[in-house]
């Protein structure tokens, strides 16, 4: 019996509904002042990423169903948490791990694959260039290559190396020229400077709800997946795997690190988004569908307090 959920699940009008969330909250998130450049910037980016989500869910089928529930829950949550439009770096950020993890996936059992690995680490090293701290979590990812996508060689290793710094080389030219090494040893700082941990001042309650929120969301899609993850093919528990390891490391990172909360915020969303959809897209009883109907009051209330807060706050 298909309920509420499914039906919404498996519309058509689903990613187009999303996408005007999406905008409606780019708007107000801009209003009272004239659309910046880096506003517009951002908003561009987050687009991009969003296509590349969809790109992701169909070439390595998240879902076994044709439903858009993957990038639409990422752009619905991204709405809720005022994350559509913002400062470029975080967004760029993301933008570069989605693309990395879209070349990535393709490398799939595949340990000769040295040029899509290259060109995978080249994305995490531009996200690297836009957040330090996101170099982090490439010891991670190698660890996936090996464990989930049983892609890790020596071979791929080594081109993951060259990928990641080759963002690196290409500013060499242009720090030299201008004679200021100082982009690059403030960026290296940045990467080994261990802020405060735990020091939550900086998140406003909106922030942390949304975190919470996603976590919890994220930890139920999760219990459901592994709990019937038979009825999956290997290649999509895997990749499910991927996912499930990552928005651990992220959600982690974050509690650990809150004052990165813009940019952790954002890739956590990615990992967590395909986990929250499968949940919702594939299961059919009144309590998931009161639970999924009871999401989306949450992420409509959680959106109106994110752009009401900085005058609630004074």
């Amino acid at each position: 019996m298909k309920r509420l959920q499914n039906k919404i699940a498996e519309s058509g009008l689903l990613l187009p509904v999303a996408a005007l969330i999406g905008l409606l909250s780019a708007a107000a998130s801009l209003l009272g002042a004239m659309p910046s450049y880096e506003g517009l910037a951002s908003l561009a980016c987050f687009a991009l990423t969003a296509y590349m989500m969809v790109e992701m869910s169909n070439a390595n089928a998240l879902i076994r169903v044709r439903s858009r529930m993957v990038t639409s829950t990422f752009i619905v949550l991204s709405a809720a948490g005022g994350l559509v439009v913002g400062p470029v770096p975080p967004v760029a950020t993301q933008l570069s791990f989605v693309a990395a993890c879209l070349i990535l996936f393709s490398t799939y059992q595949d340990k000769r694959s040295m040029g899509r690995t290259f060109y995978a680490f080249f994305f995490i090293g531009l996200a690297s260039c836009t957040s330090a701290q996101t170099f982090l979590l490439v010891p991670v990812v190698w660890l996936l290559m090996a464990t989930q996508l049983q892609s890790f060689s020596w071979r791929n290793w080594m081109a993951s190396l060259l990928g990641l710094l080759t963002p690196y080389w290409l500013m060499l030219p242009w720090l030299i020229l201008e004679r200021d090494f100082t982009l690059w040893t403030n960026h290296v700082q940045r990467l080994i400077t261990f802020h405060q941990p735990f020091d939550y001042t900086a998140v406003s309650p909106p922030q942390a709800a949304l975190f919470l929120f996603t976590l919890t969301l994220s930890i139920v899609g999760m219990v459901h997946f592994w709990h019937r993850s038979y009825e999956d093919k290997i290649r999509i528990r895997l990749l499910y795997g991927f996912f499930t390891a990552m928005t651990l490391v992220c959600a982690v990172f974050l509690i650990v690190q809150p004052q990165h909360y813009a940019t952790l915020m954002r890739l956590l969303l990615v990992f967590a988004s395909p986990l929250i959809a499968h949940f919702f897209t594939l299961t059919s009883s009144r309590l998931t569908n009161a639970f999924f109907v009871a999401m989306l009051i949450v992420s409509l209330a959680l959106g109106v307090l994110t752009q009401l807060w900085p005058l609630i706050a004074q």
